[in-house]
């Protein structure tokens, strides 16, 4: 079901931010822009996600902004737990497919990812 809310991001060219300490999911565009300038040190209008989750690890948040304004994508899990290791800094960068597994509710310390060819 999330995948047909996926497909608006540019998969592969876009920066993820996982912000690793629980956020108040009544936040909204302001509140959550505000944290990633203050708490992630990092621009809101990059075009970069930006992903919070609560302290129970039920809800997800992503805040981006796309040319004319920004968007929040919320999941809450009606059962179990987002998964993900705390940071030292607060903040972990995830590739489009540790947010896509952290979505599904594959744990990301648990996960390895093998070297693939890539072209220069």
């Amino acid at each position: 079901a999330h995948e047909a809310c996926l497909m608006f991001f540019p998969e592969g060219q876009v920066k993820v931010w996982l912000y690793t300490e629980p956020t108040d999911m009544r936040r909204s565009f302001d509140g959550l822009s505000g944290m990633v300038k203050h708490q992630l040190l990092e621009d809101p209008l990059s075009g970069q996600l930006f992903v919070f989750i609560n302290r129970r690890k039920t809800q997800v948040k992503v805040l981006y902004f796309d040319r004319s304004g920004y968007c929040i994508w919320c999941k809450r899990l009606v059962q179990g737990q987002f998964n993900y290791s705390s940071s030292a800094t607060g903040k972990q960068l995830l590739d489009w497919m540790q947010l896509k597994l952290l979505l599904e509710g594959i744990d990301l310390k648990n996960t390895r990812q093998y070297k693939r060819f890539a072209r220069s």
